[in-house]
């Protein structure tokens, strides 16, 4: 995963030093000296996340953290606090501000890698929310909204997981201060039972019990469907980043080291409270705000008025994060004889099957649209040509690797689709163009043989290797289509 990050530092061989540490990991680098020129870094050139150190000239680095949350439209960057200052009163004090992390100097790699990716993916998955109730609002259905910080942040429901009675209670008591409903328990197997009975707003876990692997358990919480976007928050050792680290690749929300401060749980607590109601809330807005008109009622996809109003806001955003994005078209080889063959009953099976295979083979921010018949369309964010190729494959052989049960005589059906795929590199490319673009590479693979990826765009020689047949299909004989 690569970000955009804007490392912000008054000494020039931290800005290095860290830049250098970021760019090995492919990371693209933004740098700012002082406070003023971090604000109009953020303003201008959004990154994805920010580096910020605290003891700044002028404007210190909480003074610029809570402008940037207070600005409705950089709130949602992630601010991670980089500081020399080991209290725990300052890294309360950032958290207030609106920090969503603290690094100490010098800072470890594992904890800097691991912070960095953990936060992107949270902005990735916000930015698509966010850009999806802005699509809403275009069409007149969009409920209002606040900035995360002005969620409420008590009167949640509250889980802890810890081994160690003494340490259950401690925390316990702090979070008690914010009116929380707090079930506890000792071991991972009550927590898993508790979870399937409650809907909670936060989960508290030790990394560091004794006869119970908290990481694992972790690992267990986010691959259940019931609690996979609940926030984790780990209890874990001072001297063990790694392990620390690790928990955030897997899942982990945020981890606060031992000895607990109370001030401390209680803030970052706030934090992962707070962002759980603004995720849920942009949630519920975005799907009851939705009417039927927006929807295809046979699958459940968005239909191609909704594709065209998000296509153009996604478009916008190239201009903001310089990062392409694809759009895919397919259909479903000789639906005609399936129809003809079988009914349009069956016709609708497959349609159906169809619209869940490629749903659930997408990305949590791509969108998934029928816009005809057995037509369908994708966009994805984020994206070149190379990685939209090889979604686009993945999607072939997920429809072609595996039978679908319809309600024939002989019980399932074989289908395959092919696939055009076009590129968008600049916000000023016109929706239906690049729509039409993507159907050219439809009509490649159809008339190539069908079953297979293709695009009439010019693939970076740069990008990496590629199936010639996906590229050059235009190459092959044509067939009747």
């Amino acid at each position: 995963m690569t970000a955009r990050v804007l490392v912000v530092d008054d000494v020039m061989p931290n800005v290095k030093l860290l830049s250098a540490r970021l760019q090995r990991e492919y990371f693209e680098v933004i740098t700012a000296f002082n406070g003023l020129e971090a604000l109009e870094k953020v303003k201008n050139e959004a990154p994805d996340i920010i580096l910020l150190d605290v003891m700044m000239p002028g404007m210190d680095g909480f003074e610029v953290c809570k402008r940037i949350k207070a600005d409705p439209q950089t709130s949602h960057i992630p601010v991670v606090m980089v500081t020399a200052l080991s209290d725990s009163a300052d890294r309360v004090r950032g958290l207030e501000a609106g920090a969503d992390d603290f690094l100490t100097k010098p800072v470890n790699d594992f904890a800097l890698f691991a912070r960095v990716r953990s936060l992107v993916r949270l902005k990735m998955t916000m930015d698509e929310w966010r850009l999806r109730q802005n699509t809403s609002g275009e069409l007149g259905v969009l409920l209002g909204t606040n900035r995360v910080q002005e969620e409420a942040y008590t009167d949640a429901i509250v889980l802890v997981v810890d081994d160690s009675a003494i340490d259950r209670d401690k925390m316990i008591e702090t979070l008690a201060q914010d009116k929380h409903q707090i079930y506890d328990v000792d071991n991972g197997e009550d927590a898993i039972n508790k979870c399937q009975q409650e809907d909670f707003d936060l989960i508290v876990v030790s990394l560091v019990m004794e006869n119970e692997d908290g990481l694992r358990l972790c690992s267990q919480l986010r691959s259940n469907e019931r609690t996979r976007y609940i926030p984790i928050l780990a209890i874990a050792e001072d001297f063990d980043l790694e392990r620390s680290a690790k928990g955030l690749e897997i899942g982990v929300n945020d981890y606060i080291l031992k000895p607990v401060d109370r001030n401390e749980l209680l803030a970052r607590a706030r934090t992962q409270i707070r962002r759980r109601r603004y995720q849920e809330r942009l949630r519920l807005n975005y799907e009851e705000s939705l009417s039927m008109a927006l929807t295809d009622s046979l699958t459940g996809l968005f239909n191609r008025r909704y594709l065209l109003a998000h296509l153009r806001r996604s478009l916008d955003r190239i201009l903001e994060n310089r990062k392409p994005l694809c759009a895919l078209i397919f259909d479903v080889d000789h639906f005609k004889q399936v129809n003809d063959t079988y009914g349009h009953a069956v016709g609708d099976e497959v349609l159906r099957e169809l619209a869940a295979r490629i749903s659930n083979n997408a990305r949590s921010f791509d969108l998934v649209s029928r816009i005809g018949g057995e037509e369908f369309a994708v966009i994805l964010p984020d994206s070149n040509l190379k990685t939209g190729l090889f979604i686009a494959e993945r999607f072939r052989r997920t429809v072609e690797n595996r039978p679908f049960k319809v309600s024939t005589t002989e019980g399932e059906l074989r289908v395959t689709i092919s696939v055009g795929v076009s590129e968008a590199i600049s916000a000023e490319e016109n929706p239906m163009e690049l729509l039409k673009r993507s159907d050219e590479g439809l009509y490649m693979a159809k008339r190539s043989g069908r079953n297979r990826v293709c695009t009439s765009d010019i693939l970076d020689e740069n990008a990496g290797d590629v199936d010639e047949a996906v590229v050059n299909a235009e190459k092959a004989e044509p067939q009747e289509t």
